[in-house]
């Protein structure tokens, strides 16, 4: 009897361990069909990258900079021609 009770447990373990291994496969493969249907989802509403939204922004502090420095140079050669006026 105890060689059939560790043989019944054995199974149940092995049975088990099996299930255990299917399961993580089938989260596995869930998670990619999830992510592969967002990503297309995405990709269909044309929504931007954040690679490519921090690059549009950094751009724009550049120009806005530019700008500044420009005004500013302006503002200094109105002032300088107003004097020799």
């Amino acid at each position: 009897m105890t060689q059939t009770t560790n043989r019944l447990f054995d199974e149940m373990a092995r049975l088990m361990n099996d299930a255990a291994g299917v399961a993580q496969g089938v989260r596995r493969e869930f998670d990619t069909l999830f992510r592969t249907q967002a990503e297309r989802i995405l990709r269909d509403l044309d929504v931007v990258q954040r690679e490519e939204f921090e690059a549009v922004k950094e751009m724009a502090r550049l120009a806005r900079e530019e700008n500044d420095a420009l005004k500013a140079r302006i503002e200094a050669l109105e002032g300088e021609r107003k004097e020799k006026l």
